[in-house]
């Protein structure tokens, strides 16, 4: 082999010791044996390690005897000798009056093509201070999602209260427009407690949806509902989740429809069932809510619509999703559909005007 060639073990090491010393990350060069060739200045300036003292001696010897690592020997010399390889190996370095540095090391054997002469690179990371930070940062994320749900408590605790004086005041009142108009206040507000309910009993950032609309739903005909045998409400989902902020729109928008049901599609104390559905297949969804009613009206009261459609239409909007009415013969099914596809082309939702919600 020519004595310049770059593969030649002499210039080989030359270029790696070239390279080590013009590092800017702490890195060393060892012999088979563990006794140093070279540091980087990055190395002795991070661990104040005398660069002149270094060629020669002993990684247990360097500094007061902090680097005298067992274990890490150990592995260094399998290391060596081709039987083992250290891949992000942490370890704590002790120095007197100073507190303990957490390293994170790797270290591999370097081929020179001389089997007599091994040699070990390693590189030596101080993630003290990084997982310091990265502590901070979740116990602020901690303390913030303890916040965050304890507000939500709050919030539902007082839209109850809201709702027992609309209850009240809807007792007194002697116009029965007022009345009725209290009642759906009360309603809604009940329902939008209950939301924030859910939201507090879920994970921060995930909310199933089959037990979120459950329970919802529940609310709602506890509420609502006087004879359980002649009006039904049930919900079928599958397990999909989304994050809080998507899932209050849900809500609200399953909200808006199952009271519109409950006030339009059974009138005389006609018996019949609602049902909220939600399936998805990767970022496509669809929410409905069907019944088995009397239908959408027909003639010039088709046109009409009221508070309800607005706020389905606006949430509707805001998800991207197109509404969609369809007389079931009997009854009727709204349904929110997301598609991907009309989400990017910001397709507009359709217009909800078929019943007055």
């Amino acid at each position: 082999m020519p004595p310049h060639s770059p593969a030649h073990p002499e210039v080989a090491l030359n270029l790696a010791l070239a390279v080590i010393t013009s590092s800017n990350a702490p890195i060393l060069l060892l012999n088979g044996d563990l006794s140093l060739i070279a540091a980087s200045r990055s190395f002795c300036s991070a661990f104040e390690i005398d660069p002149v003292a270094v060629e020669g001696r002993q990684l247990s010897e360097l500094g007061a005897g902090e680097w005298k690592a067992p274990a890490l020997a150990s592995l260094l010399t399998a290391t060596a000798a081709g039987n083992a390889s250290i891949n992000a190996y942490e370890m704590d370095l002790n120095r007197k009056g100073l507190e303990p540095r957490r390293l994170v090391l790797n270290a591999q054997k370097l081929d020179y093509g001389d089997d007599k002469n091994v040699r070990l690179l390693v590189a030596v990371s101080d993630v003290t201070d990084a997982r310091a930070a990265a502590k901070v940062k979740d116990d602020l994320i901690r303390d913030k999602a303890v916040l965050l749900q304890e507000l939500q408590h709050r919030v539902a605790n007082s839209l109850q209260i809201i709702a027992s004086v609309l209850m009240q005041s809807a007792r007194k009142v002697q116009s029965d427009e007022i009345r009725t108009h209290l009642h759906d206040a009360h309603h809604r507000v009940m329902s939008i407690a209950t939301l924030q309910q859910q939201l507090a009993a879920s994970t921060i950032g995930e909310v199933g949806l089959r037990s979120y609309f459950t329970d919802l739903c529940k609310s709602i005909g506890a509420s609502m509902i006087r004879d359980h045998e002649q009006l039904s409400l049930k919900v079928s989902a599958d397990e999909s989740v989304t994050d809080a902020d998507e899932s209050v729109s849900l809500g609200l928008i399953v909200t808006e429809l199952v009271i519109n049901a409950l006030k339009h599609a059974f009138p005389g104390d006609r018996k019949g069932k609602i049902g909220v559905d939600y399936r998805s297949n990767g970022q496509d969804w669809t929410l409905s809510v069907g019944d088995d009613g009397v239908g959408m009206p027909k003639g010039p009261q088709s046109a009409k619509s009221g508070l309800g459609t607005g706020i389905v239409s606006a949430l509707a909007k805001q998800l991207h999703g197109i509404i969609k009415v369809v007389d079931t013969n009997p009854g009727t099914l709204i349904s929110i559909v997301h598609s991907h596809v009309a989400a990017l082309n910001s397709e507009p939702p359709a217009v909800l005007g078929a019943r007055a919600i």
